[in-house]
């Protein structure tokens, strides 16, 4: 609830500190006695749009700081978390005006924009007066309104999820269906490039390898004449291998007379008789080899720049040519494979949609019942307010697909029709400002306990009226101010003497003119009253009546 407002160099206010309760507290005074000033005072600690001509003639800035109590789950909290601003067991908001019309914005002496915080007074205050019902007269909150009326939260929470479901997957299915159209579009060329590549048949290291081959390929004739003429070294004349045989046969002869001394040396020729055996047949070996593969050179030269080419074509390495391959025969199965995925995603999107659709339809079905229970409260409380020809209407009408949303496929608005025979339509439309005002207070009454702040404002919402009228008026601001805070300002006697506490509101003069407020007592109280019903001369049968007025208000 609002617990206070203090302000400075506002209009005909110099400074003023004003504490308020909880109930119903009423503030009465004569016209132009600076009733308005207070709410535009408070309004501007809400946000609304600052005039440089709220700041008093002659003081360089105006300020206005009003204080809250609130309760800890209060959504005003939840917008403080969001910005990362300090919480305390208050809230106190502030607005400083400068004479040229620049002003600042406080919450908790921390600075913040003025656009938080107008989100911040939303919350906390609803005022009611001419022109300023923004709340109930603003269609967007008729159907949050409705839901809460009707107890359909569960309702509401069930639809958002099948809506989001939807949503996911219609966005999945809309990507698998751009994808596969790409996909397609190239199946040509990546059909190409796989049949290419599986028929080139890269694999890593193979260029390594051919290199080398090729280099000891362009030097086989050179290698030739070497082995040619190792062996021709090799077998002709007394070949090396026939002299170590004579050797040996020599050695031999006088081994047995060496008396093993020669053993060794039999040995190491045993071993070069194999040795240059086997170089031998190791050189004609080379020299067969290359007269075998005459044509092993251009195929390898083949090979190497088949595969130099791909890469190049590809922007790639040859050592990369294999998973390029392998990418590109995954996208060709990926195109194949698309049009059953896609199918499948589109009936998981259908499948969805269908599900939002029957939760939406059940949804609708409960606002429309709600509707009607909503139009029929509302009805009971128009004849005491002298709106006994009103008619108010809840109208809940079935949205384009186009327009289905998170809260279902219905828009919600309220209307009225003044008069017999005459359709319904916005309220802010058809209603006057008198019927306005209380069109607002029948609403509140019955949606008391739904999405309101925990403060609410009513400025002359007796206009026009009197007597059992106003009597009615007062008794909804009473039962309204059972569940919130209520501050009405009001000249009706009857609804003055329904506050549970009373200001009065005038100008004094002294030397300028300056606006003041004091709180009543109950004497103070019913001179008020009095002087509310009789005018500018109070008489005793006024004060009488205005003793009777209170009397009757008492428990």
């Amino acid at each position: 609830m609002l617990l206070g407002i203090s302000i400075r160099d506002i209009v005909l206010i110099d400074k003023l500190d004003i504490s308020f309760d909880a109930g119903l507290c009423t503030l009465t005074g004569e016209t132009g006695a600076g009733k308005s000033i207070l709410l535009d005072s408070l309004g501007l600690t809400l946000g609304i749009r600052a005039d440089s001509g709220l700041v008093r003639h002659g003081a360089k800035q105006g300020s206005v700081t009003a204080e809250f109590a609130l309760e800890a789950a209060h959504p005003a909290y939840g917008l403080l978390s969001e910005q990362a601003l300090d919480e305390s067991d208050s809230l106190v908001l502030r607005r400083v005006l400068g004479a040229d019309g620049r002003s600042r914005a406080f919450v908790n002496d921390q600075p913040v924009s003025v656009g938080l915080l107008r989100q911040i007074g939303e919350s906390l205050v609803e005022i009611h007066g001419q022109g300023e019902e923004h709340g109930l007269l603003n269609q967007a909150t008729h159907r949050g309104l409705l839901d809460l009326f009707g107890g359909l939260e569960g309702a509401v929470a069930k639809v958002r999820e099948a809506h989001a479901a939807m949503r996911q997957a219609a966005d999945a299915a809309a990507k698998a269906a751009v994808e596969r159209a790409a996909s397609q579009a190239d199946e040509a060329y990546i059909r190409h490039v796989v049949g290419e590549l599986e028929a080139l048949d890269p694999r890593p290291g193979e260029e390594e390898e051919l290199a080398e081959t090729r280099a000891y390929l362009m030097n086989s004739e050179k290698l030739a004449d070497g082995l040619n003429e190792a062996v021709q070294l090799l077998e002709d004349g007394e070949t090396p291998e026939r002299r170590l045989q004579k050797a040996q046969i020599a050695l031999e002869r006088v081994a047995m007379r060496a008396g093993g001394r020669l053993d060794p040396v039999l040995e190491v020729l045993e071993r070069a008789l194999v040795e240059a055996g086997e170089a031998n047949s190791a050189v004609s070996s080379a020299l067969q080899d290359l007269e075998l593969e005459p044509s092993r050179l251009e195929q390898v030269e083949e090979r190497l720049f088949a595969l130099r080419d791909a890469a190049r074509k590809h922007s790639v390495t040859v050592d990369e040519l294999a998973d390029l391959k392998d990418n590109f025969i995954g996208q060709l199965a990926a195109v194949t494979d698309g049009a059953e995925r896609l199918a499948r995603l589109q009936a998981e999107a259908e499948a969805c949609r269908a599900k939002y659709a029957k939760a939406a339809e059940a949804l609708s079905g409960k606002r429309a019942k709600a509707a009607k229970r909503l139009d029929k409260a509302v009805a009971a409380e128009l004849p005491p307010l002298r709106l006994n020809n009103a008619r108010f209407s809840t109208q809940v009408k079935a949205l384009g697909e186009a327009d289905w949303g998170p809260e279902g496929c219905d828009s919600v608005s309220f209307t009225v029709a003044t008069n017999p025979g005459t359709p319904p339509g916005p309220i802010a439309k058809v209603a006057s400002g008198g019927e306005l005002s209380r069109f607002m207070l029948a609403l509140k009454v019955v949606l008391a306990r739904q999405g309101s702040a925990p403060c609410l404002i009513f400025d002359e919402v007796d206009r026009g009226i009197g007597g059992a009228t106003a009597d009615a008026v007062g008794e909804r601001l009473a039962r309204l101010a059972a569940s919130h805070q209520v501050l009405v300002v009001t000249h009706s006697p009857q609804v003055a003497a329904r506050g549970d506490h009373h200001w009065r509101v005038a100008k004094r003069e002294n030397g300028k003119t300056i606006t003041t407020i004091e709180r009543l007592d109950t004497a103070a109280r019913g001179e008020e009253i009095a002087r509310m019903l009789a005018g500018a001369e109070v008489t005793q049968e006024a004060r009488a009546a205005a003793e009777s007025l209170l009397a009757g208000q008492r428990p």
